[in-house]
């Protein structure tokens, strides 16, 4: 077995949502998904097959994401994964009803930071060991970071 490093590439303002499922139907159920979630926002996905042609098959409402999702899929080229790329929405919006779907059995980030997927190599094919999201801490935060991070919710919304 081997270890391998795959960074995703992220396109400009965006997030991405990085998981696993069980099912080729999942790429049409994520689609359903995100436009009931979020009407106005746009996405690409990217889903990995595992048996049969094992295609990465794509989906979405905007075709530079839609591309570079697959795009994205077929570099990590594990079995039965996915990538979203979502634009002028977060995975906030849309988190809990991605868990929700049937096929999806588990997220390894939602983020918009810098994403490096971890991956085992072997004969039969790939399989993801984890991701590094974003960077290691560089400290613990104070009063003035509690007071930044507070603000930052309040500016976005999610707080009174």
């Amino acid at each position: 077995m081997e270890i391998k490093l795959e960074r995703i590439a992220i396109p400009e303002g965006c997030n991405v949502i990085f998981g696993q499922s069980h099912f080729i139907k999942t790429v049409e159920d994520l689609y359903e998904i995100i436009v009931a979630s979020v009407p106005g926002a746009k996405f690409g996905i990217g889903f990995c097959e595992a048996s049969g042609h094992c295609l990465v098959r794509g989906e979405g409402n905007d075709e530079a994401l839609k591309q570079a999702a697959v795009q994205g899929a077929f570099n990590i080229g594990a079995g039965h994964t996915f990538l979203i790329f979502i634009k002028d929405a977060f995975p906030i919006n849309i988190l809990n009803a991605v868990k929700m779907c049937q096929e999806v059995c588990s997220l390894f980030c939602a983020t918009a930071n810098p994403v490096e997927v971890v991956l085992a190599q072997s004969e039969q094919g790939r399989g993801v060991l984890g991701v590094i999201d974003g960077s290691s801490p560089k400290g613990i935060e104070k009063e003035d970071g509690v007071a930044w991070r507070k603000d930052l919710l309040r500016k976005f919304k999610y707080k009174l």
